[in-house]
C-alpha cells in the first residue's frame, strides 16, 4: 500500500464524534423531561424508516448488500441502451452517424485535396477558380456536417433526460423493504447524478466521437494505401509505436487521477461534515482542527497534482518526441521515393498524414470505448431499478375504495420480520384492535415493536402471517394510494424539505387553497410565528429544515398532516425531541387534532399519554399489558406500566434536585465559571443576521429582520459575486514566481517548436520538387536532424511546462481551498442558514470554485503563453518568407477565432448537470 494510500486511510478516520463532550452535551439536552431505563437505546433515527427497534436492527445489520447481485459486473446490452428512444431519436442519431462518418472522413480526404493542390503549385499549374470551388465545397460540406454533430447530441440529451424521468418514478414506486435491502438512498441519487450522464454521454457524444474516429482512421488508410502504399507501409509500422507510449502515458495519469480524486473526495467529505455540523464545530472550537485534517487530505492531492504534471509532461513529451522522430523517418523514406519517382511531393506529405491520423485516430477512440462500456454498466444499474416490479405497487389501481370510513384498526395474530434481517422476529402472534375514534397509546422499550407496528398500519411493509384490518377490510385489498390518503403521520423528528412553508404544508393536500393551509397552520399553533417571519409562508426552511427550531418544524408537520384531514392519526414519539416549552405548544395543537379521529400514539414522556383511552405496553413484539392508565396505575409494583411512570418521576425529580443545589451554590462560585462566557456572548452586540426563525422556546416571540433592521434586505441584496483581480490571484501564487518562470520558459518554446515543425515541413516540400538530388539528399538530411533535435527540445520542455505549471496550479488550489474554509467558518450562523449557503452548495463552491481558479492561473496561462508563443514566431516567420501569403491568412484569422468562441459559447450553454 503507498504513502498516499494510508495517509487517506488515516484521514477516513477523523470524526467529529471524537470531540470531547459531545455526547456528553446530547445528554443533558434530552434528560430535563425524564425517561425509562432503555431510554437511550431508543433514539430514533431522523429518517421515515420508524421506531428504535428498526434503527437498532439497522445498526447491527448490513444485510442484504451481500445478497444483492454485484450491479458493477452486470451490463446492458448496445441496444438496449437505446430503449427509450422514439422516432425523432432514431431520425436524430442516423443523422448525426452520418454526420460522423463524413466528418471523420473528410480529414484524410481533404489530405487528398490538398495533395493535388500542392502538385499543382510544384507544376506551377496554379488554377484558382479550381481552388475557389474546392474551398467552398468544403465550407458548405462543414456546415451540413455540423448540423449532424448537433443532431446527434439532441438525441442524446433527449433519451437521458426520458430516462432520469422513468428512474425516478420507479424509485418512487419500490415499496419500503426494497430500500432496506437492494439499494441505498446514495445509490438513487448517483444514479440519476452521474449514471443518467454517463449513459447520456455515451450515447450522444462519445458514440459519435467513437464512429468519427472509425471513419478517420478507415479513411485515413484508404487513402494512405491508396496514395503511396510504401510510405503507408512504414507510417502504419511506427504508429503502434506511439500508440504504446500514449496508453502508457494514459494509464499513468488515470491511475493518479484516481488516487488524487479519492483525496479530494475526503478532503470533501471533511468540508462537507464541518459545514454540516457547524455549530458543533464553533461550540467546541474546533475551526483549527477541521482546517488541520481538511490541510492534510489536500496535501496528499498536492502532491498527487505533482506527480500527475510531471507524469502528463513527460507523457506529451514523449509522444511528440516520438512524432517528430517518425516524421524525420517519413521525410527521409518519402525523398527517396520522390527521388525514384514512385511518387510526388504532395502524395508523400498527404499519405504521411492520412496513414498517421488514421493511427491516431484508432487510439483515440478507445477513451470512447471505454466511456460506452462503462455507460453499459451504469444503464445496467439504472434499469435494475426501472424493471423491478415492486411487491406492493403504489400507483397500482387494483383495490377497494371504502365509501365511508370509521377508522377502526385492527392487527390480528401479526408475525412479522424485517427483510433485511428475517432471522430477528420483531411482532409475535400480536393481536391490536384500535376502536373508532378513540386514543390508543404504545409503550415500551426499544426494540419492543412500537414503530413497526405504524409501519404496518401505513403499508410501509407487509406482516410475514396474519392481517391488518381497516374497518373489517385486510389493507392489503385495499388500494394503496387512497389508504395512505386517510392515514396522518407525525414522527419525531419531522421530514422537511428544502423549499417554503406554504409548499410543505401544501404537501398534505397539494388541491388545498391558501385559506386552507393557513387555517391548518393556525389549528397547528404554527400561524403566529410563520406570520412574524420577513417572508411569512414563503419563508424558505432550508436544507432539512434546518433555518427552523425543532418546535417550528414540529408544527409544520402537524399542519401538512392537518390539512390532509386524516381518518387516522399515527404519532410516532411526535414530542420526544423538543424542550418543554416547544412541547406544550405541539402537544396543544396534537389535543386539538387528535378529536374525532382514531389515534396511535407512540409515547416518549408517559406524562403525555394519561388522557389516553387505553395504553398498550409492548414487551418483545407482545402485548404484556393493556388498560386505562389508572387500570394499569392500580396494579401497583407488580405492573410494567406503574414501574416506567415511577422511573421517570424520580427521573424528574433528581433532575429538578441537581437544578436546586446548583442555584444554591454561592455566587461567586457561579460566577468564577459563567462569568467568562456570558460577557463573552451577551455583551457583545447581536449582529442583524443572528438566527431569524428560532422562536427561542417561547409561544409568541419572533424576530422580524425587516422591522428590526431595515437595512438587511438592502446588505443582502448589495452583496453579489464579484470577478476576482487576476493580480490578486497572481499575488497568492507569490511563493512560485520560480516554479512560473520556468513553466513560462516551457509554454513559449513549446509554442516555437510547433511553428518551426510547419517550418520545417514546408521546407521539406518544396525541396521534394528540387531536380537535383544530391541537393535533395543534403537537404534532407539536414531537416531530418533538426526534427531529431525538435523532439529532444520538445521532451524536456514539454516537461518543464508542464511539471512546473502543474506546481503553481496545485498550490494555488490548495491554499484558496483552505482560504475559503477558514472564511466560510468564521461566518454567523444566520450565513449558513441563507438558501445560498447550503451545506451542498458550500461544499461545492469549495471543490468546483478553487478547482477553476486553478484552471485559471495554472492551466490557461500555461496554454496562453504557448499559442501566444505559437502564434508569433508563425506570423514573424511568415512575414519574413511570404509577406503576401500572410497578409491573406491574417485577414481570414478572425473568421477562425470567432468560429472557435461560438464553438465553446454553444458548449457552455448546453445543460450540463
Amino acid at each position: 500500500m503507498s504513502q498516499d494510500s494510508v495517509e487517506i486511510r488515516t484521514i477516513e478516520q477523523w470524526k467529529w464524534s471524537e470531540m470531547q463532550g459531545l455526547e456528553l452535551v446530547s445528554k443533558e439536552e434530552e434528560s430535563e423531561g425524564g425517561v425509562f431505563e432503555e431510554r437511550e437505546l431508543g433514539e430514533h433515527s431522523s429518517e421515515n424508516r420508524g421506531g428504535g427497534e428498526r434503527s437498532e436492527m439497522e445498526v447491527k445489520n448490513h444485510g442484504g448488500d451481500g445478497e444483492k447481485p454485484d450491479s458493477a459486473s452486470l451490463s446492458a446490452g448496445f441496444f438496449e441502451i437505446f430503449r427509450f428512444s422514439d422516432g425523432l431519436d432514431w431520425v436524430l442519431m442516423v443523422i448525426g452517424t452520418i454526420g460522423a462518418v463524413v466528418h471523420g472522413s473528410s480529414l484524410p480526404l481533404f489530405l487528398r485535396f490538398f495533395a493535388d493542390l500542392v502538385n499543382s503549385f510544384g507544376s506551377n499549374a496554379n488554377n484558382m477558380d479550381k481552388m475557389t470551388q474546392e474551398v467552398v465545397k468544403y465550407a458548405f460540406y462543414f456546415l451540413v456536417v455540423g448540423a449532424a454533430i448537433w443532431a446527434s447530441s439532441w438525441a442524446g440529451e433527449r433519451q437521458s433526460t426520458k430516462m432520469r424521468i422513468k428512474y425516478l418514478e420507479a424509485v418512487l414506486n419500490q415499496d419500503i423493504p426494497f430500500f432496506d435491502t437492494e439499494v441505498r438512498t446514495s445509490d438513487v441519487v448517483f444514479a440519476i447524478n452521474t449514471d443518467a450522464v454517463m449513459v447520456q454521454d455515451a450515447i450522444s457524444e462519445k458514440l459519435g466521437n467513437f464512429i468519427h474516429y472509425m471513419a478517420t482512421f478507415v479513411s485515413g488508410f484508404v487513402v494512405g494505401f491508396t496514395a503511396v502504399w510504401q510510405l503507408a507501409l512504414v507510417t502504419l509500422a511506427v504508429v503502434p509505436l506511439i500508440a504504446v507510449i500514449g496508453a502508457i502515458h494514459t494509464t499513468t495519469l488515470a491511475k493518479l487521477s484516481v488516487k488524487s480524486q479519492e483525496a479530494l473526495s475526503q478532503a470533501g467529505n471533511i468540508a462537507e461534515q464541518t459545514i454540516v455540523q457547524i455549530r458543533t464545530v464553533l461550540a467546541f472550537v474546533g475551526e483549527s482542527r477541521a482546517l488541520q485534517a481538511y490541510s492534510s487530505a489536500l496535501r496528499i492531492a498536492q502532491r498527487l497534482g505533482y506527480k500527475s504534471g510531471f507524469a502528463k509532461g513527460m507523457g506529451l513529451g514523449a509522444t511528440y518526441f516520438t512524432v517528430f522522430c517518425c516524421y524525420a523517418l517519413l521525410l527521409w523514406y518519402g525523398g527517396y521515393l520522390v527521388r525514384h519517382h514512385y511518387t510526388n511531393g504532395g502524395l508523400a506529405i498527404a499519405t504521411m498524414f492520412a496513414v498517421m491520423l488514421g493511427g491516431l485516430a484508432l487510439g483515440q477512440s478507445a477513451p470512447s470505448m471505454t466511456a460506452f462500456a462503462k455507460a453499459r454498466v451504469a444503464a445496467a444499474r439504472i434499469f435494475r431499478i426501472i424493471d423491478h416490479k415492486p411487491s406492493v405497487e403504489r400507483n397500482s389501481e387494483s383495490g377497494l375504495e371504502l365509501a365511508s370510513i370509521t377508522g377502526q384498526v385492527e392487527l390480528k395474530n401479526v408475525n412479522f420480520s424485517y427483510p433485511s434481517r428475517p432471522e430477528v422476529t420483531i411482532l409475535r402472534n400480536f393481536s391490536l384492535t384500535v376502536p373508532s375514534g378513540k386514543t390508543i397509546a404504545l409503550v415500551g422499550s426499544s426494540g419492543s415493536g412500537k414503530s413497526t407496528v405504524v409501519s404496518l398500519i401505513e403499508r410501509f411493509y407487509d406482516p410475514t402471517s396474519g392481517q391488518v384490518l381497516l374497518d373489517g377490510h385486510d389493507i392489503k385489498t385495499l388500494k394503496l394510494r387512497w389508504l395512505r390518503q386517510q392515514i396522518g403521520l407525525v414522527s419525531q423528528e419531522p421530514a422537511l424539505f428544502a423549499t417554503s412553508i406554504k409548499e410543505n404544508i401544501l404537501l398534505g393536500r397539494p388541491d388545498a387553497n391558501l385559506v386552507m393551509m393557513e387555517e391548518a397552520a393556525r389549528v397547528a399553533n404554527a400561524h403566529s410565528f410563520v406570520v412574524k417571519l420577513p417572508d411569512g409562508f414563503d419563508t424558505q426552511v432550508g436544507e432539512r429544515g434546518l433555518q427552523l427550531s425543532g418546535g417550528q418544524k414540529q408544527r409544520i408537520a402537524i399542519a401538512r398532516a392537518m390539512l390532509k384531514n386524516p381518518a387516522i392519526l399515527l404519532l410516532d414519539e411526535a414530542t420526544s425531541a423538543l424542550d418543554s416549552e416547544s412541547e406544550k405548544l405541539v402537544q396543544e395543537a396534537l389535543d386539538r387534532f387528535m378529536i374525532g379521529r382514531t389515534t396511535l400514539v407512540i409515547a416518549h414522556r408517559l406524562s403525555t399519554i394519561r388522557k389516553a383511552d387505553l395504553v398498550v405496553i409492548l414487551q418483545q413484539g407482545s402485548v404484556s399489558e393493556i388498560g386505562t392508565h389508572d387500570e394499569l396505575m392500580a396494579k401497583g409494583e407488580n405492573g410494567v406500566y406503574s414501574k416506567l411512570i415511577r422511573m421517570q418521576e424520580t427521573a424528574h425529580e433528581t433532575a429538578l434536585s441537581n437544578a436546586r443545589k446548583s442555584s444554591a451554590r454561592p455566587s461567586s462560585a457561579r460566577n468564577s465559571v459563567s462569568s467568562p462566557i456570558i460577557t463573552r456572548n451577551s455583551s457583545y452586540g447581536r449582529s442583524p443576521y443572528s438566527r431569524r426563525l428560532s422562536d427561542f422556546s417561547t409561544s409568541d416571540f419572533s424576530l422580524s429582520i425587516d422591522a428590526s433592521y431595515p437595512n438587511y434586505r438592502h446588505e443582502k441584496l448589495a452583496f453579489k459575486e464579484q470577478a476576482c483581480s487576476f493580480w490578486r490571484l497572481a499575488k497568492m501564487n507569490s511563493p512560485e514566481w520560480a516554479y512560473a518562470l520556468f513553466g513560462s520558459i516551457g509554454s513559449v518554446v513549446c509554442g516555437s517548436l510547433s511553428a518551426f515543425f510547419a517550418y520545417v515541413l514546408s521546407a521539406v516540400l518544396s525541396v521534394y520538387y528540387n531536380p537535383n538530388h544530391a541537393y535533395m539528399i543534403r537537404e534532407i538530411e539536414k531537416y531530418c536532424y533538426l526534427l531529431i533535435g525538435v523532439s529532444s527540445a520538445a521532451l524536456i520542455f514539454n516537461t518543464l511546462q508542464h511539471f512546473f505549471w502543474d506546481v503553481v496550479g496545485e498550490n494555488l488550489t490548495k491554499r484558496v481551498r483552505e482560504k475559503m474554509l477558514a472564511a466560510v467558518m468564521k461566518n454567523e450562523m444566520a450565513w449558513f442558514d441563507q438558501e445560498e449557503n447550503e451545506s451542498s452548495r458550500v461544499a461545492a463552491r469549495l471543490a468546483l470554485d478553487a478547482n477553476n481558479v486553478r484552471s485559471a492561473i495554472g492551466d490557461r496561462i500555461s496554454v496562453i503563453m504557448q499559442n501566444s508563443a505559437l502564434m508569433l514566431v508563425a506570423c514573424t516567420a511568415g512575414f519574413v518568407l511570404q509577406w503576401r501569403l500572410a497578409l491573406v491568412l491574417i485577414a481570414v484569422f478572425p473568421v477562425v477565432v470567432a468560429a472557435t468562441v461560438l464553438q465553446v459559447c454553444s458548449t457552455l450553454l448546453l445543460p450540463f448537470d
